[in-house]
């Protein structure tokens, strides 16, 4: 005795969602090639015709039947199927994981991919893949500084306040020096690569025409900045710099300085008093803690902006670039505004 179809009625639910599937765009081919099965097989054909309208074979149209009788909508998904097991699962992680606590062979500075591949009996790519899955990037490095200054949350919390609220009728000065600037002199221009890439390039080779010392001064409150180029960075060159920055500024101001821990910027008590009384204040950074000085900023914008692969011939020719940048900068100044919500003694967390 032959063998029955099951017979197939769909609810409006059910028809809803095989109509949407089977007219999907979006959907996998084999989802609506099983959606149009059913929905055919609904519609009271028999699983020769079906299979004749659909390009698909008798057994095919038989088992999706079969299934949908059986499970309904679920059964149109795929099985769960084991699969090869994964050659490179949790076990190798972890031992690449433990391997890279240990000290690199002999003869190396740091692990690469070959390296811990070799020791593993793995593969290079399958490192590689590991790695970059979490975010792990031997070749790439950064420098951390931490500062271990007591009073690191007191003299911070005293910075960024003269930066959020300072005091009234007072004025901020960001203060610092770049000393030995150099002046070097080489041949730069645009080169074109064998790829048909266009780079900046610059000789191997270069002289050295001495270095010089930048003072400069950020007023907080408008972004104008004053410098002075001189061949020394002593106390005396720092304390003649300011008393010329001081001497510009309205004399009913309190003047508020901020300034890193270097020397020349530390025992200064009786010039200040001789000088200037009780109108100018020193506020020290913590230690290893120079980024919270925004003249640092400034000096980031200069070095990117005109210092930076660019060709002096002598130290004149740097004193000039500097002057101009300065003057074309302070035409437009912009004030640095404090964005950082959190500050912390370490700006990376410690792995060691």
């Amino acid at each position: 005795m032959p063998r029955q179809a099951p017979t197939i009625i769909l609810t409006e639910e059910e028809a809803s969602s095989l109509k949407a599937t089977a007219n999907s765009r979006a959907a996998e081919f084999r989802q609506v090639e099983r959606a149009r099965i059913i929905l055919a097989c609904a519609a009271g054909k028999q699983n020769k015709q079906v299979a004749k309208e659909l390009g698909v074979t008798i057994p095919t149209v038989g088992k999706w039947r079969k299934r949908f009788a059986e499970e309904r909508l679920p059964g149109l998904r795929d099985s769960e199927r084991t699969g090869k097991p994964p050659t490179y699962g949790p076990e190798f992680r972890d031992r690449l994981f433990d391997l890279m606590d240990k000290e690199p062979p002999d003869g190396m500075a740091r692990w690469d991919c070959p390296t811990l591949a070799q020791q593993l009996g793995g593969s290079t790519h399958a490192v590689w893949r590991l790695l970059r899955k979490e975010g792990i990037y031997l070749h790439r490095s950064r420098s951390w500084c931490i500062s271990t200054d007591p009073e690191f949350a007191t003299k911070a919390a005293n910075i960024v306040g003269l930066y959020l609220n300072p005091p009234l009728n007072a004025l901020v000065l960001s203060v610092d020096e770049k000393p030995s600037i150099q002046a070097i002199e080489r041949e730069t221009g645009f080169i074109e690569t064998r790829d048909k890439k266009v780079y900046r390039g610059y000789k191997s080779t270069y002289k050295r025409h001495g270095t010089l010392n930048l003072f400069a001064a950020l007023n907080v409150a408008t972004g104008h900045v004053h410098t002075e180029i001189t061949e020394k960075k002593k106390r005396e060159d720092f304390q003649v710099f300011l008393a010329s920055v001081i001497n510009e500024l309205p004399d009913d101001k309190e003047v508020h300085v901020i300034l890193d821990n270097y020397c020349t910027h530390k025992k200064n008590d009786e010039w200040l008093k001789k000088n200037y009384k009780n109108r100018v204040h020193f506020h020290f950074t913590p230690t290893s803690a120079s980024w919270l000085n925004q003249i640092e900023i400034w000096f980031g914008i200069l070095s990117r902006k005109a210092l930076n692969g660019a060709s002096f011939a002598d130290k004149d020719s740097l004193t000039a670039a500097i002057q101009a940048y300065t003057a074309r900068y302070n035409k437009k100044p912009v004030p640095f505004k404090w964005r950082k919500r959190e500050v912390r003694g370490s700006q990376l967390r410690n792995t060691i």
